[in-house]
């Protein structure tokens, strides 16, 4: 294969990762940071929970799911740049 075309699927692949990974990524991060403050409000308020565990639940199927699809691309992008330096 020549190598610009190693580049375009570098490059398709790199923004394919990043239009599936970063919007769950970013998801996860906020509904994270509403669980800390919601946390945080209720220790503030004397209301918080004694002697138990945090209620975070993680990320969902379809977060973990489409971040994993972003790193395999993120990967597959990486591997085509490495092929294109490689054949150039």
């Amino acid at each position: 294969m020549p190598p610009i075309a190693w580049l375009g699927v570098a490059i398709g692949a790199g923004v394919a990762a990043y239009l599936v990974g970063w919007p769950a990524w970013q998801a996860y991060r906020s509904r994270e940071a509403r669980d800390t403050n919601k946390e945080r409000y209720l220790a503030w308020r004397g209301r918080a929970v004694r002697g138990q565990a945090s209620a975070r639940e993680g990320m969902t199927g379809e977060e973990r799911r489409r971040i994993y699809a972003g790193a395999s691309l993120g990967a597959i992008a990486v591997a085509a740049l490495l092929a294109f330096f490689a054949t150039s």
